[in-house]
């Protein structure tokens, strides 16, 4: 049986025909989100509307979520890339990924298709607690600290503050509430930490 490319593998490759293959995919999901609810839409019907068979879909991903979670990934990533922000150092991480995470929900609300109706903490929270284990290989916690727990803590509270904000009439900017943000979750990781 072949060995199936694991989720985290999705962005790593440089090959121009693994970038284009998955670049069809994630477009042929989007484009069938315009006409379809999630749910409702099959493996076979994403790698049709690709052009490419089944098995090539398997190739890149396990099943329509894990695609699901790379295309909200990249469109996170470039919504990093496109606002300047740096994850050069810890300094400002925590308020990039804030503010990512506010605008990610306002571009994505205003979206004409079925992803704006998604439950979307499927999709962005295990992008932020992926960005928060990368962090966490570089800061060594307290004992009896989980570092998993506190990826999954973290990204939760950011979503959820976001939610909120994104959800309340007259909101602040996002800028504004990304430091709101990072106000409130800096000192759950400093806690962890086991040096201050």
């Amino acid at each position: 049986m072949a060995q199936l490319i694991q989720p985290a593998d999705v962005g790593e490759s440089t090959d121009p025909r693994i970038l284009r293959s998955r670049r069809m995919l994630m477009d042929s999901l989007v484009r069938l989100l315009g006409n379809k609810e999630f749910e409702d839409i099959s493996v076979q019907e994403i790698a049709d509307e690709a052009t490419l068979n089944r098995a090539t879909f398997y190739l890149h991903y396990p099943d329509k979520n894990a695609l699901l979670r790379a295309m909200t990934a990249e469109r996170f990533r470039c919504l990093i890339t496109r606002r300047g922000l740096s994850f050069t150092n810890c300094d400002g991480a925590l308020r990039a990924i804030a503010l990512g995470v506010c605008d990610y929900l306002a571009e994505t609300a205003g979206c004409p298709s079925q992803l704006a109706k998604m439950p979307l903490e499927g999709s962005i929270i295990p992008v932020v607690e992926d960005m928060f284990r990368e962090g966490a290989g570089n800061h060594p916690v307290k004992a009896g600290v989980d570092p998993e727990l506190l990826a999954t803590s973290a990204a939760w509270a950011i979503f959820g503050a976001a939610s909120r904000w994104y959800q309340t009439p007259d909101r602040i900017s996002a800028e504004e509430m990304a430091g709101k943000i990072e106000a409130m979750v800096k000192p759950v990781f400093l806690s962890a930490a086991e040096h201050f």
